[in-house]
């Protein structure tokens, strides 16, 4: 069953934010630090006390309340969707997932642009927002990506689109292994492609450059990634009791991840943070990177790439053509890892030309 839902956050969650953002205990910082150390104590204050005094959650909330939202459960694990309609009834359905730290807040400002040619179906990840927390062990992407398909049968969706990036992207592949017969097209809007050695030498200057990229991002991964997947549980005590540390901690990856350029806006950055406090899905959402391991398989569906050039890796293509089926390609001088908040005209541009083609 697949049933209406509307968020609506109790009072006493946004009076205790408030409490605990004003009582915040602020740690020293060493004089010109700047970035160095990570996020600066600076930016920080400054989206704390924005948060606290001026941020309205009430308006975010009735924001994402016009959208048509439900919840249905799926493998013994709720799930929480926005689906959208477009006027045109033979329009193709499309599933969008997001990845960490983004939520469907990332899609919000794509989905007028989008439900002119598509259906619209944008699913919370297990453990993330008002789809979490999850109930269980083996939650991983795979496990994801069946729960997707299942979703878009009760759906009524028979042929359908994907799309994502972050996680989305991982997801998005795998829905295409697990219902080849249901996915006429797979987008991605982040493709990390590393290399052996041996594949990388014939390929140009650039390529072999983004290739060497990846490949020390794979060996030498983040600190985020490290602790997320090491210790998912250990850091979910700071940021489930800590408003300014859930903050800290997803805003470092918005600051460093996005377009100088095209910056995701504060208030937009506020409501997809308040999706992981309120919900208190800290813990969950970090267990999708013990969870799960690198994508494998390969499946036979068309597949589009969208490049945005302050992404965190940046994709080889003729490394990208030897593993999918690309048969769409571009690039752009802007944006970055959310490029749907970033540049959604681009973005939604982007996605409709693909499918389009391949439909």
């Amino acid at each position: 069953m697949i049933e209406p839902f509307r968020i609506h956050i109790a009072d006493q969650v946004l009076d205790d934010l408030r409490t605990r953002l004003a009582a915040t205990r602020w740690p020293d910082e060493l004089p010109g630090a700047g970035d160095h150390y990570g996020i600066p104590l600076a930016r920080v204050r400054e989206l704390a006390e924005h948060w606290r005094t001026t941020y309205d959650w009430r308006a975010h909330e009735r924001e994402l309340n016009a959208v048509p939202q439900y919840v249905t459960e799926i493998d013994g694990q709720r799930v929480h969707l926005v689906h959208v309609r477009s006027p045109e009834p033979d329009a193709l359905p499309l599933l969008l997932t997001h990845g960490w730290p983004g939520s469907v807040v990332e899609f919000l400002d794509v989905l007028p642009l989008l439900a002119r040619r598509f259906h619209l179906v944008v699913p919370s990840i297990p453990g993330f927002g008002f789809s979490g927390p999850t109930i269980e062990r083996g939650w991983d992407t795979t496990r994801v990506a069946k729960a997707w398909a299942e979703l878009m049968r009760r759906l009524g969706y028979r042929r359908y689109g994907v799309q994502g990036g972050d996680w989305g992207a991982a997801i998005s592949r795998l829905v295409a292994q697990v219902a080849p017969e249901a996915v006429v097209g797979v987008h991605l809007n982040y493709l990390p492609t590393p290399a052996s050695e041996e594949e990388s030498r014939e390929l140009s200057p650039a390529d072999r450059a983004r290739v060497e990229h990846t490949n020390a991002f794979v060996a030498n991964r983040p600190a985020y990634q490290l602790v997320q997947t090491q210790m998912p549980q250990t850091l979910a005590y700071a940021l489930t009791d800590s408003p300014v540390g859930q903050l800290a901690w997803i805003a470092s990856r918005f600051d460093e991840w996005t377009d100088p350029r095209s910056t995701v806006p504060d208030e937009r950055l506020l409501t997809d943070v308040m999706l992981y406090w309120a919900t208190g899905t800290a813990a969950s959402s970090a267990r999708l990177y013990r969870e799960s391991t690198r994508v494998t398989g390969s499946f036979a569906a068309p597949v589009g790439v969208a490049v945005f050039a302050h992404d965190l890796n940046l994709p080889a293509r003729p490394i990208a053509q030897r593993h999918l089926n690309v048969v769409h390609w571009a690039e752009y001088d802007e944006g970055g890892h959310f490029a749907a908040m970033e540049v959604p005209a681009l973005f939604a541009d982007n996605v409709t030309t693909f499918f389009e083609a391949v439909r």
